[in-house]
């Protein structure tokens, strides 16, 4: 078992692009973001980096803004909404802009001057507009901007580290004060989830002031994480072109768990370390020309202080001898649950959870499987990043795709509404509404009724939703909340029987809920926390799928078999405290795209195996 020879580091031409941990701490500029596909290691690099910066002397602020936190879990510090001095680490705070706890202190502060003008009833439809998804995204960028636009903002720090939700979502997040701040000045009035039209002003100087911050080179760099693998690059690329876009230019590379074999015997070993040199070599055109920072995969998961530091160390310890893992007896496999799922003639399969955990390769492969079960499938996704087409590049019969498109949904609603609503006013009145209606605020009420669309189709076939992450999901969750109150109090007073969106999700008959995540303690501990938020809701998920488990790849080279033996506690767990059915996936030598390689990972029919020794 002697090392390999090759290398995994950037060809000799890109040498001098290469970073060096300490060059990050020695150029940080006063905000930095670190942002990327789900699951690439975004929490644990702005960790590392907020980390380096305070033990250099510097005073720093780590900010989560992405719904699905797990900063407590990687620090071991308990993070809230307010900076919080992390234990063990003098000159850094660290922080959560909370979503429910924004949406609270801004709901709060828009109805204050309206109470001593309004009646109950009419200061209750107030609180209902202000009880909406938009308005918590609202919330989220209020404390977001705050940090950009004013430097002496919780305390001053010499710097501010963004640990941002998955890409799709940040992209909105660092559009909104472009978008807010033109639709102030051509709305003077504003829009009702920004509050009272009086506040408006000092709102537009700070979108202003954001925007300012971001696009400037000075002040901001924007960190592009990513993993070695085809995807998660494409992604990145994409992202650099959007976020140039937007005037944000000073802009960098991490890429984050390159492999290199030690056993040259271990078949995923020897792919996952060609995985990380062809990633090197075949760089985005859009990404060759940015200076990059290359971390090892580490024998161990980035949680607590010390392992955060070795994050931004050049090479990874060697892993202590571990014995090959032994995988709980009677897990299922995602076959097993396909078959299940086939036995009904319809229904809806929401596959959700974290960024990055392979919620699209899963959706794909459960529509696969049930299409060569005989069913017809709608395979949707309601993520911005859209990740199925390269997943599933090929027509498979039985199957119809289908993607939310935010920008293309907003159009349709914004042209219907036009024309259902317009034709009765005059010409200023129309113009009013046309207003109105480009207001950032627009695109949830559209996404959220092509989603509904979805949900209904479900009683006639079987439609699988490829979810956005975590915190992406609940918002769309909130907005069915916020609509089956509205539908059920007008039912109230107008009688009728009515069928909300939150009622099909509620009804197990009609909908099951997949959560996917990792063996790592930090995605099931979010996959229990997000099982936790839908039983809230009334929803109760359906089963539970692990996916990429290094124990039940039976690998052989010692770092993969000690960090598949750190999976077996989780898998226990998962199987007796927190899932009703769970399956176990296991990590694959390549990458599951297009149809043959999904029906591998959904199981061949039982009729098919039938037929297939019929004729044996």
């Amino acid at each position: 078992m002697s090392p390999s020879t090759h290398d995994p580091v950037s060809p000799q031409e890109d040498a001098s692009l290469l970073l060096d941990p300490g060059q990050l701490v020695r150029d940080a500029s006063r905000h930095l973001f670190l942002t990327g596909k789900g699951g690439v290691g975004k929490t644990s690099h702005a960790c590392a980096l907020a980390l380096a910066l305070a033990e250099s002397g510097r005073s720093v602020l780590l900010v989560s803004t992405d719904p699905a936190s797990n900063l407590s879990q990687v620090l071991g510090t308990p993070v809230s909404a307010e900076p919080t001095e992390v234990i063990g680490a003098p000159g850094l705070r660290a922080m959560n802009v909370d979503p429910e706890a924004a949406t609270r202190t801004y709901r709060e502060t828009a109805l204050e001057p309206l109470r001593s003008l309004l009646s109950d009833a009419d200061l209750l439809q107030v609180e209902e507009q202000l009880s909406g998804a938009c308005t918590t995204e609202i919330a989220t960028f209020d404390a977001f901007t705050s940090l950009l636009a004013d430097p002496q903002a919780w305390g001053g720090p010499d710097h501010v580290v963004f640990d941002t939700a998955p890409t799709g979502h940040t992209l909105r997040l660092l559009q909104l004060p472009a978008a807010w701040t033109g639709f102030l000045e051509r709305s003077p009035q504003g829009a009702s989830c920004l509050g009272p039209a009086a506040g408006q002003d000092t709102q537009r100087v700070r979108f202003q002031a954001a925007l300012a911050t971001l696009q400037d080179p000075s002040a901001t760099t924007l960190y592009l994480v990513t993993r070695p693998e085809a995807t998660s690059l494409s992604e990145a690329a994409r992202t650099s072109v959007e976020f140039a876009a937007l005037g944000i230019t000073n802009q960098r590379l991490i890429v984050n768990g390159l492999f290199l074999a030690r056993d040259q015997g271990d078949p995923l070993a020897l792919a996952l370390e060609a995985g990380s040199r062809e990633a090197l070599n075949t760089l985005p055109t859009s990404l060759t020309r940015l200076p990059r920072m290359e971390s090892p995969l580490r024998f161990r998961s980035p949680v607590g202080l010390e392992a955060v530091r070795e994050l931004h160390r050049s090479q990874g310890a060697d892993p202590p001898a571990t014995s090959p893992a032994e995988l709980p007896t009677g897990l299922p496999e995602l076959p097993d649950l396909v078959d299940e799922l086939a036995r009904s003639d319809s229904g809806l399969v929401m596959v959700m959870g974290k960024g990055g955990v392979g919620k699209t390769s899963l959706a794909a492969a459960i529509a696969v499987g049930l299409a060569d079960r005989g069913h017809r499938v709608h395979l949707a996704t309601t993520d911005p990043a859209a990740h199925l087409d390269s997943t599933l590049p090929e027509a498979v019969e039985g199957i119809r795709v289908s993607r939310i498109n935010p920008e293309e949904e907003s159009r349709i609603y914004r042209e219907r509404v036009m024309r259902t609503r317009g034709g009765d006013l005059d010409d200023a009145g129309r113009a009013l509404l046309a207003e109105d209606l480009e207001s950032p605020c627009t695109e949830e009420v559209a996404v959220f009724q092509a989603f509904s669309r979805l949900v209904s189709q479900a009683r006639r076939e079987w439609v699988v939703l490829d979810t956005a992450p975590t915190g992406h999901t609940l918002l769309l969750m909130d907005t069915a909340g916020a609509y089956h109150r509205e539908v059920m109090r007008t039912a109230r007073t107008g009688g009728g029987r009515v069928t909300t969106p939150l009622m099909r999700l509620q009804d197990p008959e009609m909908t099951r809920i997949l959560l996917a995540t990792l063996p790592e303690s930090t995605p099931v501990e979010e996959a229990r926390s997000l099982q936790e938020d839908l039983r809230r809701a009334g929803i109760e998920p359906w089963a539970w799928v692990v996916n990429r488990s290094l124990a039940a790849a039976h690998p052989t080279d010692p770092l993969l078999v000690h960090r598949g033996a750190e999976e077996l506690p989780l898998l226990d767990r998962v199987q007796t405290e927190l899932a009703r059915r769970v399956a176990v996936v296991p990590w694959l030598l390549e990458p599951p795209v297009g149809a043959s390689a999904l029906r591998n990972l959904a199981g061949t029919p039982a009729s098919t195996l039938t037929e297939q020794a019929g004729t044996g």
